[in-house]
């Protein structure tokens, strides 16, 4: 028996190519879908064909073969077995990095990754004169497949001829079989998570009519039985296209609006400027203004749009989701995209499957306040250059990304804002507030709200609407507001305001009543309120846990500042003041707390 001492081994390597990384099935797709569009192709179909098997001493369907057919150019002979090679390919040369090809590895790595089997036809003078070829993982490895074999002549199969609709003068057919590592398992699986993803890769081309990708699940032993025949709508994750798969009543008007104009940004690399643009939307007022807008059909679509969308040549790499917050549900209503030419792909370090832009990815680990320190952009980026680091080129846009990242999700804050003052209820605590000052009158204490009590009720309502609306609440809010404060007999009532205060809330007294207004610009207001009230319902549980650990630190924060602000009196009678009243605060908030049990 000959020892092979290759360098490389060939079944060593297509076990390696195996491995390349596809996160699933519909990525490996779409490296097919990829290859259509190169082609010229007008119209791309993903057909997956379904057997019945007994699993279990029962029938069950699964899947059979995946097949992407296309109108495209086709290929000869020669390109055909180029395609089939692992890392060759006819987009290679750099003067030819202007479209969605690149790398060489589509086809046949995407193929394997999903499977150990793949048949190619290819034709450019109609179908019934296809070249065939194919490769086969069990040859390679047992040394019987050494090459691509050469593309002959060879009849498509009845059964794609009969649903295929993309049979043209010109065009190619992929067929996967004998899957291995597949998630998925039924047709009908492999389009629903599909789809999705391929309308949101390919959202641009769908939007502009530029191809229509059909999907098709049928039987292999039935073809005519057809479970689902669809196409592929635009699936935008800044909402802002009007005709996409958003559910209702966002599937044909858009969710979303424009944030400002895009920006474009010039990057000199290799000795040649090249433009990235950066587009920022948020969603509309009117999609957040149902109670619980995250639970809707549209709002559990954007709750898997998340992330920075990094788009190169009009098609989607990938979500970027290094720059979300990951506890908070608020980030599905804002939307980035990031838009660069092939000529960059070294710069973002575009992966070879075209799933991520790994250095594009770091970027939102920096952290641009401390980069820049007192210097403009400009100047941290001269200094990264004459530093030669890698980062230079690509700090501008990380800073244009986070600063409005930051005016975005200050505008989707206030949304919340308004949305929890429309449907203000009267909590548990309120009432428990109320009992408990009730009881403290009788005992004794006495307050300098306690005498406005007795004023008239549309004195008293008049006056807290008044004084609500000078903290910016509208007309029909702050006056819901009182009179269902009055009406039930409450004592206290909380709103929240932008105060320009250092202080983390405010008392006011009118009415009779005691407001409690929570500055929304203190810090504790978002590590303590907000993240525990908003959109509580659709959070997962990893979500809550990060959001309650969150808001314990803060807590303890808090805690900590009192602490040093008592250490930091310059004198003893002051500090020992301060202990008075955080010890007859405390003697209070227990009588308030044991009140709630």
């Amino acid at each position: 028996m000959t020892q092979n001492y290759s360098i490389v081994p060939p079944h060593l390597t297509v076990k390696a190519m195996r491995d390349n990384g596809y996160k699933n099935a519909a990525y490996a797709i779409a490296e097919l879908i990829d290859n259509s569009i190169q082609a010229g192709a007008t119209q791309v179909e993903l057909l997956c064909a379904e057997k019945e098997i007994f699993l279990e001493q029962r029938k069950v369907s699964r899947i059979h073969e995946i097949a992407v057919l296309d109108n495209g150019c086709g290929m000869d002979q020669n390109i055909l077995r180029i395609a089939l090679q692992f890392g060759n390919g006819t987009y290679l040369d750099e003067d030819k990095h202007t479209g969605i090809g690149r790398f060489g590895m589509g086809l046949p790595t995407s193929s394997v990754s999903q499977c150990r089997h793949v048949d190619v036809w290819s034709w450019q003078n109609g179908p019934e004169n296809a070249l065939y070829s194919y490769l086969d993982i069990d040859e390679i490895i047992a040394g019987k497949q050494a090459e691509v074999p050469v593309p002959e002549p060879r009849r498509i199969p009845l059964h794609w001829l009969r649903i295929g609709k993309a049979f043209s003068k010109s065009g190619t057919l992929v067929v996967w079989s004998r899957f291995d590592r597949c998630i998925w398992k039924t047709a009908k699986a492999i389009i629903e998570n599909s789809e999705f993803l391929i309308g949101r890769i390919y959202r641009r081309f769908l939007d502009k009519d530029k191809v229509a990708i059909r999907m098709v699940a049928f039987n292999l032993d039935q073809p005519d039985k057809i479970e689902i025949d669809k196409y592929a709508l635009p699936n935008d994750p800044l909402y802002l296209m009007p005709r996409t798969s958003c559910p209702e009543p966002y599937h044909d008007k858009p969710m979303f609006e424009k944030y400002g104009d895009d920006v474009t940004i010039k990057v000199q690399f290799k000795g040649k400027e090249h433009e990235v643009k950066i587009r920022f939307a948020y969603a509309k007022e009117e999609a957040r203004r149902q109670p619980n807008a995250g639970s809707t059909p549209y709002g559990k679509h954007a709750a898997k749009n998340v992330g920075v969308s990094i788009m190169r040549a009009d098609r989607e790499l990938e979500l970027d989701q290094s720059w979300v917050i990951e506890y908070d549900p608020r980030e599905r209503w804002w939307g980035v995209e990031v838009d660069f030419p092939p000529s960059l792909d070294e710069l973002f370090g575009v992966t070879n499957n075209k799933q991520a832009a790994r250095n594009f990815s770091e970027l939102a680990k920096i952290d641009i306040d401390e980069l820049l320190k007192d210097r403009t952009i400009v100047e941290a980026k001269r200094e990264l250059e004459e530093e030669q680091d890698p980062r230079a080129p690509l700090i501008e846009i990380a800073h244009r990304i986070g600063k409005n990242l930051s005016v975005l999700r200050e505008i989707i804050k206030a949304q919340t804002r308004n949305q929890r003052r429309q449907r203000h209820e009267i909590s548990d605590a309120e009432r428990v507030a109320t009992d408990i000052t009730k009881r403290r009158k009788e005992e004794g204490f006495r307050g300098q709200t306690d005498e406005d009590e007795l004023k008239p009720a549309e004195t008293r309502k008049q006056e807290i609407s008044e004084s609500l609306k000078q903290e910016g609440i509208s007309v029909d809010i702050a006056e819901d507001l009182a009179a269902r404060t009055i009406d039930n007999g409450l004592k206290y009532l909380f709103v929240e305001a932008a105060i320009e205060t250092s202080a983390f809330f405010t008392v006011k007294l009118k009415g009779g009543s005691i407001e409690i207004v929570l500055n929304t610009n203190h810090p504790a207001y978002d590590k303590l309120i907000e993240v525990l009230e908003e959109d509580v319902e659709n959070a997962t549980p990893d979500e809550l846990k990060q959001r309650l650990k969150n808001a314990l630190e803060a807590l303890k924060l808090m805690l900590m500042s009192w602490a040093r602000y008592e250490d930091e009196q310059p004198d003893g009678r002051r500090r020992t003041q301060l202990q008075d009243i955080r010890s007859d605060w405390g003697r209070i908030a227990r009588e308030f707390l044991n009140g709630k049990n």
